[in-house]
């Protein structure tokens, strides 16, 4: 039998990305921050659909039984939004989604959030949701040519 020598392998979860969530948030923050463009990371939390009580008759099946329980009059919660970086004015917002399959209520919530943002301000910001390296570079100049930034 051979002896193999390997090499650590890189964790993303292991890699040191201080506060951020994901690499690509962390490379979002660096190429903001190289640019010059102030930004806030996750700083703002958005109620996109308000809470309210259901008036009429309410069952439902719980995790904890396969029996319907009578939720009638209890509250619904909020939905809420937090984007990834939001600039201080809130003239652009980014948001950054890597691949991941969990995120099926994602597509849900951007369009409430941008339903609430039309709603709630006279000027919606410019929204970018960025993938790769590549689309942050080029969001980070849109936004500039919209600031008149060089």
């Amino acid at each position: 039998m051979r002896n193999k020598q390997t090499t650590a392998r890189t964790n993303t979860k292991k890699r040191n990305l201080g506060r951020y969530k994901s690499s690509l948030e962390k490379t979002c923050a660096d190429l903001l921050r190289d640019s010059g463009l102030d930004f806030e990371y996750e700083s703002r939390e958005y109620v996109v659909f308000e809470p309210f009580k259901y008036t009429g008759t309410y069952w439902k099946m719980t995790s904890k039984s396969k029996d319907m329980t009578n939720k009638s009059g209890k509250g619904v919660f909020p939905i809420k939004y937090t984007p990834d970086f939001v600039c201080p004015n809130e003239t652009w917002i980014i948001e950054t989604k890597g691949y991941n399959r969990s995120h099926h209520d994602f597509p849900m919530r951007w369009k409430l959030f941008m339903k609430h943002l039309m709603e709630d301000t006279i000027s919606p910001p410019s929204l970018f949701i960025c993938k790769n390296k590549a689309q942050i570079e080029y969001a980070i100049r849109i936004i500039k040519d919209e600031q008149g930034i060089s």
